[in-house]
């Protein structure tokens, strides 16, 4: 079966909305083996969602639309879709209760046109709003199907898992699955990952694999398509070691949003290992993305912003001698910063940051110049000089995912 994604509403053309729902339809519609290959954006103008639904007929045996069955004038999905497929809309009674239980409740008068969001094709499966008014409906048609979905995704998520993924199950069986892992690398780039994999995605079959570029870090999604899961794991895991055998040195994780910081926290909890860290340039970035782990007090006391030469000596106890000879954008001083940092927290490990973040030179030393040390109890310390590119909050964003995977590096290496 053949997918189409129409998303109706002219603030998605202007860019006042993202279109998010349309990721993640696609995503769920290809878990359950149906494959997406067009995805539209179409304003509130009855002619071009016509033209727009003629041509996806042409092409799609499933045509999802999302947005546009509020009670507004604008809102005409469903009238288009209706007189697009020979049918009248009708009123559906749970909806038409649910609405005015909704009104009664908030002793409030309910207006003729919110009677809109209630209607349906005639002939369709409705399909109920636990979060909102407007109903959906799948409409089976002699030889397009259509479903739809309201736009605001707080609703058309929970109605698409509830209720119309089920009765696509039901209604559209399919023997094949197709079944996704993520795999997310750090210090290799998209075109040098790619590169290194060339082989493997020029002979790609089943699985397939597919990169994608995010910021400071590469993900691989491998992709079976299989009759069970257990078949698929099976390819998926043969597929995996394959990658990790040529790129392994860069991976950290898997999933949509298992984070290299999600990963170091872990790792900490899991060895019972403490972190701290002495910032320059980052300017507390770096513990702030820390304190987005829910945990992390477990593994973080705190720590040190010392963004000028006086804090560094006051906070830390830089000799300022040495620190007037060395300059702050220096292997020396990140050492010396991360060294305090552990000596004063009594933590494993400290991060030190310090260098340019830009726009200007620093010290005679280029923006993106960055520094970062790693201390450890009973270990020695190790400084890396890194050349980041491209603005400000780049270089600082960068900085904090380098010194991530420095620690998560240093923590696996430990005997």
């Amino acid at each position: 079966m053949k997918a189409e994604i129409i998303a109706v509403g002219t603030e998605l053309l202007l860019g006042q909305v993202v279109n998010t729902n349309a990721t993640f339809l696609s995503e769920k519609l290809a878990d359950m083996g149906i494959e997406v290959y067009f995805h539209t954006v179409v304003g509130d103008n009855p002619k071009r969602l016509e033209e727009l639904l003629q041509l996806a007929d042409s092409r799609s045996d499933l045509i999802l639309l999302c947005g546009g069955l509020g009670p507004t004038d604008d809102d005409l999905t469903k009238n288009v879709l209706a007189d697009h497929v020979g049918v009248p809309l009708v009123q559906n009674e749970a909806g038409l209760a649910a609405l005015n239980a909704f009104f009664a409740q908030r002793q409030s008068t309910m207006t003729p046109n919110n009677l809109r969001q209630i209607e349906t094709l005639q002939d369709g499966i409705p399909l109920p709003n636990r979060t909102g008014l407007a109903i959906g409906c799948l409409y089976k048609g002699t030889k397009n199907n259509y479903i739809l979905l309201p736009g605001p995704p707080s609703e058309l998520k929970p109605m698409f898992l509830e209720q119309a993924r089920p009765l696509l199950e039901k209604e559209f069986p399919t023997t094949e699955k197709l079944t996704s892992r993520v795999l997310r690398f750090f210090g290799i780039g998209e075109s040098k990952l790619v590169t290194d994999l060339a082989e493997m995605i020029e002979h790609q079959s089943n699985p397939t694999i597919a990169p994608y570029a995010k910021p400071n870090e590469v993900t691989l999604r491998i992709t079976a398509k299989t009759e069970d899961e257990r078949s698929a794991n099976a390819l998926l895991d043969q597929t995996e070691a394959e990658i990790l055998a040529k790129v392994g040195e860069f991976f950290y994780g898997y999933g949509e949003e298992n984070s290299l910081v999600e990963v170091v926290v872990e790792l900490l909890k899991k060895k019972k290992m403490t972190i701290t860290a002495a910032e320059s340039l980052t300017a507390g970035e770096f513990q702030a993305t820390l304190g987005t782990i829910s945990g992390v007090s477990e593994v973080f006391p705190g720590g040190f912003i010392t963004y000028s030469k006086a804090t560094k000596v006051s906070f830390l106890g830089l000799d300022p001698e040495h620190l007037e000879q060395t300059g702050v954008v220096s292997e020396d001083c990140a050492k010396e910063m991360a060294e305090a940092a552990l000596r004063l927290a009594g933590t494993d490990y400290a991060l030190s940051f310090t260098g340019v973040a830009g726009p200007d030179e620093l010290e005679g030393q280029p923006k993106g110049t960055v520094y970062i040390g790693l201390a450890q109890k009973n270990g020695p310390t190790v400084v890396t000089e890194n050349h980041f590119t491209r603005d400000r909050s780049y270089v600082r964003h960068s900085s904090v995912m380098k010194g991530l995977d420095m620690l998560r590096r240093a923590i696996l290496n430990k005997n």
